[in-house]
Parts: structure tokens; C-alpha cells; sequence
């Protein structure tokens, strides 16, 4: 394997990871062009479901440098960037490689097919990390090699499953994760913990998620809205995980236009969703051990200010993915 690709792959998948579960209800894909002399040329990612996938953003870019025509430079129409490359290629791409975290998807629908767009651009050859598991989209494979672009799959084949995984199990089965946002020594209470680009981050997972799951405790006593106005996002449902039904209604999360509240001593009502979040702190951990697939956390850079942890708590996890900015994001699950 081309240490070229290895080394593309690595951005394309790190570039996806930005947007987990933010496409849903697609999958998060990346895509990086590579040029003859073996630079990276531009990467793509897949950003919002409706919008251009990885490779017609990567394919842009690599245009844009390539020709220095910048007419659709900034362009996040999928039909128009199709068109546009299509119709002014020149042949620019046949000495251009892509690395793709999931095979090119081989259909039309709201956007068109990208095995296609990259047939007619002539790319010279494909690392793929994942086949698609979606019937409907796959096969992308057959159009390329029929037109004799090499694919070459398993591509960091483990690191683009894992990037995978939330849209193979939505498929059939809610994914559900759960959310917590912590100090370094370990607090959760007491006030705003993590960064406003960490808030913003959660209000755009919350705009995409059908329900959150949240402790009745939690609801008493801090008071939420539990929306996603920071990203002028929808507010998705809310189950209430609590034995007494007793709330004060006056509680934000009460009265949020087009939102359903359920309270209840189960967690029998996720199963009617697909892209589930719990909050909550130590009894909503314990609570949903059986029922999380995977765990995001938020670390700030603060000690002091609160006095509640996790608690007792004891569970070992593997990180999927690793952040830094201004707080550190974990995406894990257990061991």
C-alpha cells in the first residue's frame, strides 16, 4: 500500500469525524484528492444529508486548484458542482487519485452518483476504506472498474468501519449515545462546563436527533429547554427516565412548539426513534450502560467549581475519536 494513501485516508477520515451523526440520515464520509507528485491535493467531507458528498466536495477543490477557475469554488449545489466539472474538466483529473472512507455511491437520488462523476473525470485510481453497506447506493466498485479505474478496498478498512457504525445500526436499530460534559478533576455540576464551540456542537447533534433521554432529577433541577437554538436547529423529543411523573410545568422543555414529552420508569420509548442522545449525570449512566452504544464527553480545561462526579462509576473505553480545541472531545465505546 502507497504510503501516499495511507496518509490521505488519514485526512479523509479525520475530516469526517467532524461531522458524526450530523449527516444523519446519512453516513459521515471523507474524501481526498492526491496529485501525480503524491501531495495531497484538496479533501472533501460529507456534511449535511441533501448536500454533495465527500468526493464532489474533494473533486471541487482539486478543480479549483488545478484550473484556477473559481466559479463554483465556494458552490455546495450537487447538481450544479456535477454539471460544472463535467462540462470543464479538460482532462485535468486523469493523473489525479482519491482516497474515500466508503465506496462512491452508484445511484441518483437527491444528489446524483459520484461513481459516475468520477468515471466521466477519468480519476486514475481509488483507495476505498469501507464497501457501502446500503444496497440501494452500492456497486459503485463496477462502474469504475468497468471504465478501467483501479479500486483498491481495505484501506485502514477497521478505522472506516468505526466511522461507520452509527448509520449500519440506524439501519435497523436506534443508535443511541450518551453525552456528558466534565471538568479535570472530574466534576459535572455547578454551571456552564464546557466551551461555546462544544455547545454549539451539541445543539447541532441535538438538531439531528429524533429523542434525548434525560434524567428526572436532572429536569428538577436544572431547568432546560434542551433545544438547538444555538444552530437555529429543530428541538427533538423528550423522554423523561423517571419513577415520579410530579413536574413543575413551567420547566422550558415543557413548552417547545412541535416536541413531544413522554415521562417514564422505562426506556421501552426508544426503541420508536433512531438517533438517540442521553444526558444526564451518574443514574442516567448507570441507568443506560445496556442501552448506550457509544459515549461522547467533554472535557474542559478547569478544576474547582463543582462537586458531583460520575461517581463510583467503573467502566474501561476505547477511543474512537480524539479532539482537541478548546475542550477535549472523546467519542468511545466500551470495551
Amino acid at each position: 500500500m502507497k504510503t501516499t494513501a495511507l496518509h490521505a485516508m488519514k485526512l479523509a477520515l479525520e475530516a469526517a469525524w467532524e461531522y458524526q451523526l450530523l449527516t444523519f440520515p446519512n453516513p459521515a464520509v471523507g474524501a481526498a484528492c492526491i496529485s501525480s507528485d503524491g501531495s495531497i491535493l484538496s479533501l472533501g467531507v460529507h456534511k449535511i444529508a441533501g448536500g454533495p458528498h465527500a468526493e464532489v466536495y474533494a473533486l471541487r477543490n482539486a478543480y479549483t486548484i488545478l484550473s484556477g477557475d473559481s466559479t463554483i469554488a465556494t458552490s455546495d449545489d450537487s447538481h450544479a458542482i456535477h454539471d460544472y466539472l463535467r462540462t470543464h474538466h479538460n482532462g485535468i483529473f486523469k493523473t489525479i487519485s482519491m482516497a474515500v472512507t466508503l465506496e462512491p455511491c452508484a445511484h441518483s437520488g437527491k444528489t446524483p452518483s459520484c461513481a459516475l462523476l468520477i468515471r466521466d473525470l477519468e480519476i486514475q485510481e481509488l483507495f476505498i476504506a469501507c464497501k457501502d453497506p446500503n444496497p440501494e447506493a452500492a456497486n459503485g466498485e463496477k462502474i469504475l472498474e468497468d471504465a478501467g479505474i483501479k479500486c483498491t478496498f481495505g484501506v485502514m478498512e477497521s478505522e472506516g468501519n468505526a466511522l461507520l457504525a452509527p448509520f449500519i445500526q440506524w439501519q435497523t436499530n436506534p443508535f443511541v449515545f450518551f453525552k456528558w460534559a466534565q471538568r479535570l478533576d472530574g466534576t459535572i455540576d455547578n454551571g456552564t462546563i464546557s466551551s461555546q464551540s462544544s455547545r454549539v456542537h451539541v445543539h447541532a447533534l441535538r438538531d439531528k436527533c429524533d429523542l434525548i433521554v434525560i434524567g428526572g432529577n436532572t429536569v428538577r433541577q436544572d431547568r432546560p429547554t434542551l433545544d438547538a437554538r444555538l444552530v437555529n436547529g429543530k428541538a427533538p423529543d423528550v423522554l423523561i427516565y423517571s419513577h415520579n411523573e410530579e413536574f413543575d410545568r413551567s420547566i422550558p422543555l415543557f413548552h417547545i412548539p412541535n416536541r413531544q414529552v413522554f415521562i417514564a420508569s422505562d426506556l421501552e420509548r426508544i426503541k420508536e426513534y433512531r438517533l438517540v442522545m442521553i444526558e444526564g449525570g451518574a443514574g442516567m449512566f448507570s441507568a443506560t450502560r445496556d442501552t448506550s452504544d457509544w459515549y461522547l464527553s467533554y472535557i474542559a480545561p478547569k478544576i474547582g467549581g463543582g462537586s458531583q462526579s460520575l461517581g463510583v462509576i467503573q467502566e474501561d473505553f476505547e477511543v474512537l475519536h480524539a479532539k482537541i480545541t478548546d475542550n477535549i472531545i472523546l467519542w468511545m465505546k466500551k470495551k
